[in-house]
């Protein structure tokens, strides 16, 4: 089964705590024991896994990754967005998690993360789950 979460971005750097939404798309697919795949869609957006208890974390990402990647750097692409396009190269744009008795099976202060680099926009991310039931 899939569904689609979307996603209204505020900010042009963002972090978006989907945790709850996703875990609501596995109970809606009835998924008992698997695979849950988190896609993002975008070529300027990711979604990664991290703690989701203390929001300092999540600004000390996006600190580092402004650092490795500078907004005006010297880039080819003549849109103006290339380190969004890069960030979101170094993060990824999907995650696997398993799932075992209906749970996303999450660290104690894990969360899944939607990454904006280059908002604020409207976002779409996929979430597919597959049972590991072959009968």
């Amino acid at each position: 089964m899939s569904a689609t979460i979307t996603i209204e971005t505020s900010d042009h750097t963002q972090g978006v705590d989907i945790t709850r939404q996703v875990q609501e798309a596995v109970e809606a697919a009835c998924l008992s024991d698997g695979v849950c795949v988190v896609y993002v869609t975008h070529t300027t957006a990711a979604v990664a896994v991290n703690e989701a208890a203390d929001p300092a974390v999540m600004e000390d990402v996006f600190a580092a990754l402004d650092r490795l990647v500078p907004w005006d750097g010297p880039y080819a692409h003549k849109e103006g967005n290339s380190a969004a396009h890069i960030k979101s190269v170094l993060v990824g744009s999907s995650v696997h998690l398993p799932v075992y008795d209906g749970r996303l099976q999450l660290g104690t202060w894990q969360g899944i993360f939607f990454m904006e680099f280059d908002g604020p926009r409207r976002r779409r991310v996929l979430v597919k789950t597959v049972t590991n039931d072959w009968e």
